[in-house]
C-alpha cells in the first residue's frame, strides 16, 4: 500500500492524547437502530481500520517471519499464558450435560477477580486511568460465565482491547505483525483450549451459514497470509 493509502487507512488509529476520560464500558447495542448508530461512530471506524491494518501487515507473511516481539507484546503473551495455566487449576467437573461444563465458571471467576490488577500491572503509570475500561474488554474476551458460551462477539472484545492499547500508544506500528502472528495466535490457542476443556456452547451460531461456530478473525488474517502463496 502506498503512503497516501496508509495514511488514509490509519487516520482513526493515531495515538490519542493521554488527557482523556475513561469509563467502564456498558452494553449499548440492543437493536438494529443502535447498531446503525454505532457504525457511524469514530470508535467503529477505528476498530475496522485497526483490523484492516493488521490484515495488511500479515499479507503473504508466515509466523516464522514475525519481527522480534517488543517487551509490551511479551507482557501480553505472558498474560495469556497465565490464563491458560488457570485451566489446569480448574479441571472439568462430572455432570450429566455434555456441553457447558460448570467448571468454566470457576475459571472465569479467577479471571474476573484478577482482571483489574492485570491491567494495572500491564500499563505504565501514565495510562493507569485506562485500567478499569480495559479490564472490561479483557474480561469479556473469553466467553460468558452464565451461559458458558463463546462466540465472535467475545472475539471482537479482544480485538477492541488490542485496538484500545494501540490507540493509547502501548503498542507501536512495529508491533502490528506480532499482534496477529503471536498475540492473536496465542489467544486463539487459549480459546481452543477453553472450548475443548469446558465444551463451551457456540454463542449465536449460524450453523452452515457461518464459517465457524466460534471465530471469524482467523479466516480474515489467514486469507491475507495466503495471498501470493507459491502453492496456491
Amino acid at each position: 500500500m502506498d503512503s497516501a493509502g496508509e495514511g488514509e487507512r490509519t487516520h482513526h488509529l493515531r495515538v490519542l492524547s493521554h488527557e482523556m476520560n475513561f469509563c467502564v464500558p456498558a452494553k449499548r447495542i440492543t437493536s438494529a437502530q443502535d447498531l446503525d448508530t454505532f457504525q457511524k461512530t469514530v470508535a467503529f471506524r477505528a476498530l475496522v481500520e485497526f483490523l484492516h491494518t493488521l490484515n495488511d501487515t500479515v499479507r503473504g507473511r508466515s509466523k516464522s517471519s514475525v519481527n522480534p516481539p517488543s517487551e509490551n507484546v511479551k507482557s501480553v503473551l505472558e498474560m495469556l499464558n497465565r490464563l491458560s495455566g488457570w485451566v489446569d487449576m480448574y479441571p472439568p467437573v462430572d455432570q450429566s450435560s455434555r456441553f457447558g461444563n460448570k467448571a468454566f465458571r470457576s475459571w472465569f471467576a479467577e479471571l474476573s477477580d484478577n482482571a483489574a490488577k492485570m491491567m494495572e500491572d500491564l500499563l505504565p503509570n501514565e495510562l493507569q486511568e485506562a485500567s478499569s475500561e480495559l479490564a472490561t474488554y479483557w474480561r469479556d474476551s473469553f466467553g460468558n460465565e452464565v451461559r458458558i458460551d463463546y462466540g465472535s462477539g467475545h472475539e471482537t472484545n479482544f480485538a477492541a482491547w488490542l485496538c484500545c492499547l494501540y490507540r493509547l500508544g502501548f503498542f507501536s506500528a512495529s508491533d502490528r505483525d506480532a499482534l496477529v502472528l503471536l498475540v492473536f495466535d496465542s489467544y486463539l490457542q487459549l480459546m481452543r483450549k477453553l472450548q475443548l476443556t469446558y465444551m463451551l456452547e457456540p454463542a449465536g451460531s449460524h450453523g452452515v451459514w457461518g464459517l465457524d461456530d466460534y471465530h471469524f478473525l482467523p479466516f480474515l488474517f489467514g486469507s491475507a497470509q495466503l495471498i501470493d502463496h507459491p502453492d496456491i
